[in-house]
């Protein structure tokens, strides 16, 4: 049986204009990942990621730390969300930069309202897919796993939108499950699926042990 392994992207710029780009601890973040897998010895026998910027990023630092790694096959449908055009359906006035605690709580709070308001069906941001569309997207590409991956070790690199709807669809879990699974991964985590040849199946959720030493404490992150 083959496995799965999930990554969120390293940590991004956000509060930032341009948040689809690393930080530069969010590219340490990334080639620890690598390193640690190369020491124990893992290969990927594919991989997949989304189309954005920080997808792509993320992968090249763990490639980097790996040693190598096969090219990736790129798909949309492991594209993050866009969380701006949420809020904004529910909060269409100005926001400031939320560069407090209280401004980043204030920016999360509306998110998973508008979050929940999609999943639902009772929002359409603009530019953005259904919410059974978006989650179509990421159940192609399980399906795709499933069926050529038997037996491998296939990499997905995403975001924390389309691996928890992953996890929502492999546990059937109800909307606000998946939302506060997705509120919960931190940048570059890994979450493991076993690949099954009629199902997959969870077994490890949002790790970060490439991450574990109490000096790598600064290294973890969430948004």
């Amino acid at each position: 049986m083959g496995t799965l392994y999930l990554v969120r992207h390293g940590q991004a710029s956000f509060g930032a204009k341009d948040y689809d780009q690393l930080s530069e601890r969010g590219r340490q973040q990334s080639e620890r990942l690598g390193a640690y897998w190369r020491e124990r010895g893992l290969r990927f026998d594919a991989v997949l990621c989304g189309t954005l910027r920080r997808h792509a990023q993320t992968l090249e630092g763990i490639t980097q730390g790996l040693g190598g790694a096969p090219d990736p096959l790129q798909l949309p449908g492991l594209d993050e969300y866009d969380s701006q055009a949420l809020i904004h359906c529910v909060h269409p006035a100005p926001l400031p930069r939320p560069d407090t605690p209280e401004l980043y709580r204030q920016h999360f709070r509306l998110l998973c309202d508008a979050l929940a308001q999609w999943m639902g069906g009772t929002i359409s941001p603009a530019g953005m897919p259904s919410w059974d569309d978006f989650a179509g997207g990421v159940r192609a590409a399980l399906d795709h796993v499933r069926r050529r991956h038997q037996g491998q070790n296939v990499l997905l690199v995403s975001s924390g939108g389309p691996i928890a709807a992953a996890i929502g669809q492999v546990l059937s879990t109800p909307p606000e499950v998946t939302i506060a699974l997705n509120m919960r991964i931190r940048n570059s985590a890994v979450t493991q699926f076993s690949i099954g040849s009629k199902r997959l199946m969870l077994q490890t959720f949002n790790g970060l042990p490439h991450l574990d030493r109490p000096e790598d404490a600064a290294l973890v992150t969430h948004a």
